[in-house]
């Protein structure tokens, strides 16, 4: 979860939270939250406590101005791992050891395995790291998922329902088919969790991620599950495609928000194969990339929706498309 320092009203108090629904700047303070673990609800509580006690200001994105941005927390489903991570400018000094003590103080179902300052000075209102102390522990924790193994750090790329993204990964697997002496194309790969799910049925496995620190951590979570048929590429799928020796039997593609580039969709097609299976998080370019595949012989055979997020209108789609003529 990431969670935001500001104000619920103009000039109000400080705040750490949510933003308010279609609103760039009002935030609503979490309290009890009932999506995630409860220790977040008691590591936000103490995170307020400790900005306000300091008489910390709030980043304000038009002014740029301000120190407190973000509270990040990640958590492991399969040993409760915590990792929690302040986020501020430099515009201002980070009591560390008061923010270190609040945090261990607290009474958790998990372990708080590691306590992180990152600093980010982007005007942009996201979260990233521009340096990131380690104030206490490690920068990272495991996560399993399918008995396969990933490290996780603060900005991993890893879905946040660990067990909804298990039934996921199984109806991908599921479309996928046999994978025996096969060479499967991972496309949009992040950290290569569905690539290493496929590299022990298949003959290789190649994973293709525009996110250098993606593809590092995919690598790494291959050499940690004994993995040696797995190959990760940095760069877009546009270009990276053009360089490959390896000719798919199949592909997956699993791409971001906006699809897959037309231009992609083209080359990707032009390997003849007989099945994609394209993961999705948002129905609008899924239709749109449907409607390009179609132009290249492609239908869909089938379809699947997995409901990640409950109590929200999201959800992924996991969709066969097949050509007409195999």
């Amino acid at each position: 979860m990431e969670f935001s320092f500001g104000d619920e009203v103009k000039d109000g108090p400080l705040a750490l939270g949510l933003h308010k629904i279609n609103s760039m700047y009002d935030i609503v303070s979490i309290k009890d939250c009932k999506l995630v673990s409860d220790d977040f609800n008691k590591i936000v509580d103490v995170a307020l406590k400790f900005g306000i006690d300091h008489e910390y200001s709030f980043y304000r994105k038009m002014q740029h101005t301000g120190f407190l941005r973000h509270l990040l927390v990640r958590r492991s489903i399969s040993d409760n791992s915590l990792l929690v991570a302040i986020v501020t400018s430099t515009q201002g000094k980070l009591d560390a050891e008061d923010f270190v003590n609040r945090m261990l103080e607290l009474d958790l179902e998990g372990e708080i395995t590691g306590i992180l300052h990152i600093v980010n000075d982007s005007k942009a209102d996201v979260v990233q790291s521009d340096e990131t102390h380690i104030l206490y522990g490690k920068d990272y924790f495991y996560e399993s998922i399918l008995d396969l193994k990933f490290k996780i750090t603060p900005f991993s790329f890893f879905q946040t329902n660990t067990k909804g993204a298990e039934v996921l990964y199984n109806v991908a697997r599921k479309y996928v088919g046999e994978t025996k002496d096969k060479v499967v194309f991972d496309l949009y790969s992040g950290t290569g969790t569905i690539a290493q799910m496929l590299a022990a049925v298949a003959s290789k496995v190649v994973g293709v991620e525009i996110v250098g620190e993606a593809v590092e951590a995919a690598k790494e979570n291959a050499k940690l599950n004994g993995l040696d048929n797995c190959e990760f590429i940095a760069g877009d799928v546009l270009t990276v495609i053009d360089e490959l020796e390896d000719k798919p039997d199949i592909i997956v593609v699993d791409p971001p928000r906006s699809g897959v580039n037309p231009k992609a969709v083209k080359k990707l097609a032009a390997y003849g194969i007989e099945q994609i299976v394209y993961i999705s998080c948002n129905p609008v370019s899924l239709a749109e990339n449907i409607e390009e595949f179609a132009k290249y012989g492609y239908k869909v055979s089938n379809v699947e929706l997995v409901d990640m997020f409950p109590g929200t209108r999201h959800v992924e789609t996991v969709c066969l498309l097949s050509r007409k003529d195999k």
